[in-house]
Protein backbone atom coordinates (compact mmCIF):
# COMPACT_ATOMS: atom_id res chain seq x y z
CA UNK A 1 0.00 0.00 0.00
CA UNK A 2 1.48 3.35 -1.06
CA UNK A 3 1.17 5.94 1.71
CA UNK A 4 2.43 9.52 1.40
CA UNK A 5 2.88 10.52 5.02
CA UNK A 6 5.97 12.64 5.63
CA UNK A 7 4.89 16.29 5.23
CA UNK A 8 7.18 19.24 5.85
CA UNK A 9 6.31 19.78 9.51
CA UNK A 10 7.54 16.25 10.28
CA UNK A 11 10.98 17.15 8.91
CA UNK A 12 10.95 20.14 11.27
CA UNK A 13 9.93 17.90 14.18
CA UNK A 14 12.87 15.59 13.47
CA UNK A 15 15.28 18.53 13.58
CA UNK A 16 13.69 19.85 16.78
CA UNK A 17 14.11 16.46 18.50
CA UNK A 18 17.73 16.23 17.38
CA UNK A 19 18.45 19.58 19.02
CA UNK A 20 16.35 19.08 22.14
CA UNK A 21 17.48 15.55 22.98
CA UNK A 22 20.89 16.78 24.14
CA UNK A 23 19.36 18.18 27.34
CA UNK A 24 16.56 15.65 27.91
CA UNK A 25 16.52 13.20 30.85
CA UNK A 26 13.59 10.94 29.89
CA UNK A 27 11.79 10.33 26.60
CA UNK A 28 8.09 9.47 26.78
CA UNK A 29 6.79 7.73 23.69
CA UNK A 30 3.03 7.58 23.53
CA UNK A 31 1.88 4.42 21.74
CA UNK A 32 -1.56 3.29 20.60
CA UNK A 33 -2.48 0.35 22.84
CA UNK A 34 -4.35 -1.22 19.90
CA UNK A 35 -1.13 -1.40 17.84
CA UNK A 36 1.87 -0.85 20.14
CA UNK A 37 4.50 -2.21 17.75
CA UNK A 38 3.20 -0.48 14.66
CA UNK A 39 2.81 2.86 16.47
CA UNK A 40 6.38 2.81 17.82
CA UNK A 41 8.47 5.15 15.67
CA UNK A 42 11.75 3.41 14.64
CA UNK A 43 13.23 6.79 13.74
CA UNK A 44 12.65 8.00 17.30
CA UNK A 45 14.92 5.28 18.67
CA UNK A 46 17.70 6.55 16.40
CA UNK A 47 17.13 10.17 17.42
CA UNK A 48 16.99 9.58 21.20
CA UNK A 49 19.77 7.01 21.49
CA UNK A 50 20.19 5.48 24.94
CA UNK A 51 18.01 7.96 26.84
CA UNK A 52 15.74 6.35 29.46
CA UNK A 53 12.39 5.61 27.82
CA UNK A 54 8.85 5.51 29.15
CA UNK A 55 6.47 3.67 26.83
CA UNK A 56 2.88 4.73 27.43
CA UNK A 57 0.19 2.51 25.93
CA UNK A 58 -2.52 5.09 25.45
CA UNK A 59 -6.18 4.38 24.65
CA UNK A 60 -5.95 1.16 26.64
CA UNK A 61 -9.69 1.39 27.27
CA UNK A 62 -10.15 0.65 23.53
CA UNK A 63 -7.66 -2.24 23.45
CA UNK A 64 -7.82 -5.92 24.39
CA UNK A 65 -6.74 -5.95 28.08
CA UNK A 66 -5.08 -9.37 27.82
CA UNK A 67 -2.93 -8.21 24.91
CA UNK A 68 -2.16 -4.92 26.65
CA UNK A 69 -0.70 -6.97 29.52
CA UNK A 70 1.52 -8.84 27.03
CA UNK A 71 2.83 -5.60 25.56
CA UNK A 72 3.49 -4.03 28.97
CA UNK A 73 5.48 -7.11 30.01
CA UNK A 74 7.41 -6.95 26.73
CA UNK A 75 8.44 -3.31 27.11
CA UNK A 76 9.15 -3.60 30.84
CA UNK A 77 11.62 -6.39 30.06
CA UNK A 78 13.75 -4.03 27.96
CA UNK A 79 16.76 -2.26 29.57
CA UNK A 80 16.31 1.39 30.51
CA UNK A 81 12.60 1.17 29.76
CA UNK A 82 9.38 1.34 31.74
CA UNK A 83 5.87 0.90 30.39
CA UNK A 84 2.43 1.80 31.69
CA UNK A 85 -1.08 1.64 30.28
CA UNK A 86 -3.19 4.75 30.16
CA UNK A 87 -6.45 6.31 29.10
CA UNK A 88 -5.53 9.95 28.55
CA UNK A 89 -8.96 11.21 29.64
CA UNK A 90 -8.47 9.77 33.16
CA UNK A 91 -6.86 12.20 35.61
CA UNK A 92 -5.39 9.88 38.25
CA UNK A 93 -3.62 7.36 35.96
CA UNK A 94 -2.14 10.24 33.99
CA UNK A 95 -0.24 11.40 37.08
CA UNK A 96 1.59 8.07 37.09
CA UNK A 97 3.72 9.49 34.29
CA UNK A 98 5.57 11.78 36.68
CA UNK A 99 6.32 8.92 39.09
CA UNK A 100 7.53 6.69 36.24
CA UNK A 101 9.87 9.41 34.99
CA UNK A 102 11.34 9.85 38.48
CA UNK A 103 11.96 6.09 38.62
CA UNK A 104 13.89 6.29 35.33
CA UNK A 105 15.90 9.38 36.35
CA UNK A 106 15.96 9.38 40.18
CA UNK A 107 18.57 12.16 40.48
CA UNK A 108 16.43 14.66 38.55
CA UNK A 109 13.34 16.56 39.58
CA UNK A 110 14.52 19.33 41.90
CA UNK A 111 14.68 23.04 41.17
CA UNK A 112 18.46 22.70 40.98
CA UNK A 113 18.30 19.65 38.72
CA UNK A 114 14.89 19.79 37.03
CA UNK A 115 13.42 16.80 35.24
CA UNK A 116 13.45 17.48 31.51
CA UNK A 117 11.09 15.22 29.60
CA UNK A 118 10.37 14.99 25.89
CA UNK A 119 7.02 13.51 24.86
CA UNK A 120 6.70 12.07 21.36
CA UNK A 121 4.28 9.95 19.41
CA UNK A 122 2.64 9.38 16.07
CA UNK A 123 -0.20 11.67 14.96
CA UNK A 124 -3.60 11.23 16.63
CA UNK A 125 -2.26 9.03 19.43
CA UNK A 126 -3.65 11.32 22.13
CA UNK A 127 -0.68 13.44 23.22
CA UNK A 128 -2.56 16.72 23.34
CA UNK A 129 -5.44 15.21 25.33
CA UNK A 130 -2.97 13.68 27.78
CA UNK A 131 -1.08 16.94 28.32
CA UNK A 132 -4.32 18.86 28.86
CA UNK A 133 -5.31 16.23 31.43
CA UNK A 134 -1.95 16.47 33.20
CA UNK A 135 -2.05 20.25 33.43
CA UNK A 136 -5.73 20.50 34.22
CA UNK A 137 -6.30 23.06 31.49
CA UNK A 138 -6.35 23.31 27.71
CA UNK A 139 -2.68 23.87 26.92
CA UNK A 140 -2.70 22.19 23.50
CA UNK A 141 -5.22 21.85 20.72
CA UNK A 142 -6.83 18.43 20.33
CA UNK A 143 -8.70 16.79 17.49
CA UNK A 144 -9.61 13.42 16.01
CA UNK A 145 -7.31 13.80 13.03
CA UNK A 146 -3.64 13.34 12.24
CA UNK A 147 -1.24 16.24 12.67
CA UNK A 148 -3.13 18.68 14.95
CA UNK A 149 -0.05 19.79 16.94
CA UNK A 150 2.33 21.67 14.65
CA UNK A 151 4.83 23.37 17.00
CA UNK A 152 7.10 22.27 19.84
CA UNK A 153 5.77 23.43 23.22
CA UNK A 154 7.40 23.70 26.66
CA UNK A 155 5.05 22.94 29.55
CA UNK A 156 5.70 23.13 33.31
CA UNK A 157 3.92 20.19 34.90
CA UNK A 158 5.27 20.68 38.44
CA UNK A 159 8.12 22.36 40.26
CA UNK A 160 11.29 20.99 38.73
CA UNK A 161 9.43 19.04 36.03
CA UNK A 162 9.47 20.38 32.49
CA UNK A 163 7.77 18.69 29.54
CA UNK A 164 8.44 19.39 25.87
CA UNK A 165 5.64 18.41 23.54
CA UNK A 166 6.39 17.77 19.86
CA UNK A 167 4.11 17.37 16.84
CA UNK A 168 3.10 13.85 15.92
CA UNK A 169 5.76 12.30 13.71
CA UNK A 170 5.67 9.32 11.39
CA UNK A 171 8.66 7.93 9.58
CA UNK A 172 9.45 8.40 5.87
CA UNK A 173 9.44 4.79 4.73
CA UNK A 174 7.59 1.77 6.02
CA UNK A 175 9.17 -1.68 5.92
CA UNK A 176 6.46 -3.58 7.85
CA UNK A 177 3.54 -3.73 5.42
CA UNK A 178 1.06 -4.74 8.13
CA UNK A 179 1.98 -1.65 10.14
CA UNK A 180 0.83 0.63 7.32
CA UNK A 181 -2.63 -0.93 7.35
CA UNK A 182 -2.85 -0.87 11.15
CA UNK A 183 -1.81 2.78 11.31
CA UNK A 184 -4.36 3.69 8.66
CA UNK A 185 -7.10 1.78 10.48
CA UNK A 186 -6.27 3.58 13.74
CA UNK A 187 -6.47 7.09 12.26
CA UNK A 188 -2.76 7.90 12.52
CA UNK A 189 -2.64 8.61 8.79
CA UNK A 190 -4.88 11.15 7.07
CA UNK A 191 -7.68 9.55 5.05
CA UNK A 192 -6.43 11.09 1.80
CA UNK A 193 -3.30 8.93 2.02
CA UNK A 194 -4.97 5.50 1.69
CA UNK A 195 -7.92 3.59 0.22
CA UNK A 196 -10.56 2.80 2.84
CA UNK A 197 -11.67 -0.40 1.11
CA UNK A 198 -8.14 -1.81 1.05
CA UNK A 199 -7.59 -0.97 4.73
CA UNK A 200 -10.98 -2.40 5.76
CA UNK A 201 -10.28 -5.67 3.96
CA UNK A 202 -6.91 -6.02 5.68
CA UNK A 203 -8.54 -5.22 9.02
CA UNK A 204 -11.29 -7.79 8.51
CA UNK A 205 -8.76 -10.41 7.41
CA UNK A 206 -7.07 -10.09 10.80
CA UNK A 207 -10.28 -9.86 12.83
CA UNK A 208 -11.71 -13.00 11.20
CA UNK A 209 -8.83 -14.96 12.74
CA UNK A 210 -8.38 -13.08 16.03
CA UNK A 211 -11.87 -11.82 16.99
CA UNK A 212 -14.58 -13.69 15.04
CA UNK A 213 -16.97 -13.55 17.99
CA UNK A 214 -16.82 -9.76 18.16
CA UNK A 215 -17.56 -9.49 14.43
CA UNK A 216 -20.58 -11.77 14.72
CA UNK A 217 -21.92 -9.91 17.75
CA UNK A 218 -21.49 -6.43 16.27
CA UNK A 219 -22.58 -6.96 12.68
CA UNK A 220 -25.04 -9.83 13.19
CA UNK A 221 -23.35 -11.83 10.41
CA UNK A 222 -21.96 -15.35 10.33
CA UNK A 223 -18.16 -15.70 10.36
CA UNK A 224 -17.68 -19.37 9.43
CA UNK A 225 -14.23 -20.93 8.94
CA UNK A 226 -12.88 -20.10 5.50
CA UNK A 227 -14.87 -16.92 4.92
CA UNK A 228 -12.83 -14.30 3.06
CA UNK A 229 -12.46 -10.65 3.93
CA UNK A 230 -14.19 -9.72 0.65
CA UNK A 231 -17.21 -11.91 1.45
CA UNK A 232 -17.44 -10.54 4.97
CA UNK A 233 -17.24 -6.91 3.82
CA UNK A 234 -20.08 -7.54 1.37
CA UNK A 235 -22.16 -9.23 4.08
CA UNK A 236 -21.59 -6.31 6.44
CA UNK A 237 -22.55 -3.83 3.72
CA UNK A 238 -25.72 -5.76 2.98
CA UNK A 239 -26.64 -5.98 6.68
CA UNK A 240 -26.07 -2.24 7.19
CA UNK A 241 -28.02 -1.17 4.12
CA UNK A 242 -25.03 -0.11 2.02
CA UNK A 243 -26.77 -1.36 -1.12
CA UNK A 244 -26.75 0.23 -4.57
CA UNK A 245 -29.04 -0.39 -7.56
CA UNK A 246 -29.57 -3.99 -8.66
CA UNK A 247 -28.44 -5.24 -5.26
CA UNK A 248 -24.82 -4.22 -5.65
CA UNK A 249 -22.95 -3.52 -2.39
CA UNK A 250 -21.48 -0.09 -1.77
CA UNK A 251 -18.08 -1.38 -0.65
CA UNK A 252 -16.77 2.13 0.05
CA UNK A 253 -19.60 2.75 2.50
CA UNK A 254 -19.16 -0.68 4.08
CA UNK A 255 -15.42 -0.05 4.48
CA UNK A 256 -16.04 3.30 6.17
CA UNK A 257 -18.40 1.59 8.63
CA UNK A 258 -15.85 -1.10 9.51
CA UNK A 259 -13.02 1.39 10.04
CA UNK A 260 -15.12 3.89 12.01
CA UNK A 261 -16.51 1.24 14.35
CA UNK A 262 -13.06 -0.20 14.98
CA UNK A 263 -11.75 3.26 15.92
CA UNK A 264 -14.72 3.92 18.20
CA UNK A 265 -14.36 0.44 19.78
CA UNK A 266 -18.04 -0.26 19.11
CA UNK A 267 -16.86 -3.49 17.49
CA UNK A 268 -15.23 -4.33 20.82
CA UNK A 269 -11.89 -3.95 22.60
CA UNK A 270 -9.43 -5.02 19.94
CA UNK A 271 -5.63 -5.10 19.64
CA UNK A 272 -4.29 -5.71 16.14
CA UNK A 273 -0.96 -7.31 17.07
CA UNK A 274 0.84 -9.26 19.78
CA UNK A 275 4.57 -8.83 20.55
CA UNK A 276 5.28 -12.17 18.85
CA UNK A 277 3.28 -11.30 15.74
CA UNK A 278 4.92 -7.92 15.38
CA UNK A 279 8.40 -9.44 15.81
CA UNK A 280 7.65 -11.84 12.93
CA UNK A 281 6.32 -9.04 10.71
CA UNK A 282 9.36 -6.90 11.48
CA UNK A 283 11.83 -9.69 10.73
CA UNK A 284 10.11 -10.41 7.42
CA UNK A 285 10.03 -6.71 6.56
CA UNK A 286 13.71 -6.25 7.37
CA UNK A 287 14.65 -9.24 5.23
CA UNK A 288 12.61 -7.97 2.29
CA UNK A 289 14.04 -4.47 2.73
CA UNK A 290 17.59 -5.84 2.70
CA UNK A 291 16.86 -7.77 -0.51
CA UNK A 292 15.44 -4.64 -2.12
CA UNK A 293 18.54 -2.68 -1.12
CA UNK A 294 20.82 -5.26 -2.75
CA UNK A 295 18.83 -4.94 -5.98
CA UNK A 296 18.93 -1.13 -5.76
CA UNK A 297 22.67 -1.15 -5.21
CA UNK A 298 23.17 -3.45 -8.18
CA UNK A 299 21.07 -1.20 -10.45
CA UNK A 300 22.99 1.88 -9.30
CA UNK A 301 26.36 0.16 -9.83
CA UNK A 302 25.37 -0.85 -13.37
CA UNK A 303 24.24 2.73 -14.06
CA UNK A 304 27.58 4.14 -12.88
CA UNK A 305 29.48 1.63 -15.00
CA UNK A 306 27.34 2.44 -18.05
CA UNK A 307 28.11 6.16 -17.78
CA UNK A 308 31.76 5.43 -16.94
CA UNK A 309 31.54 6.94 -13.47
CA UNK A 310 33.27 3.88 -12.02
CA UNK A 311 35.39 1.19 -13.73
CA UNK A 312 33.88 -2.14 -14.66
CA UNK A 313 34.93 -4.80 -12.12
CA UNK A 314 37.69 -7.08 -13.38
CA UNK A 315 36.56 -10.60 -14.22
CA UNK A 316 38.08 -13.35 -12.09
CA UNK A 317 40.95 -15.12 -13.82
CA UNK A 318 40.13 -18.49 -15.26
CA UNK A 319 41.96 -21.42 -13.67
Amino acid sequence: MAIQWFPGHMHLTKKAIQERIKEIDVVIELLDARLPGSSANPMLAELTGAKPALKVLNKQDLADPARTALWLAHYNSLPGTRAIGLDASMTTPAKALIEACHALAPTRGSMVKPMRVLICGIPNVGKSTLINTLTGKRVTKTGDEAGVTKLEQRIVLADGFYLWDTPGMLWPRIIVAKSGYNLAASGAIGRNAFEEEEVALELLDYLIKAYPGLLQARYKVEVPPGITDEELLENIGRKRGAVLTKGRINLQKAAEIVIYEFRAATTGRITLETPEEYAQWLAAGQKLDAERQVKKDKIETNRLIKFKKIPRPAKPEET
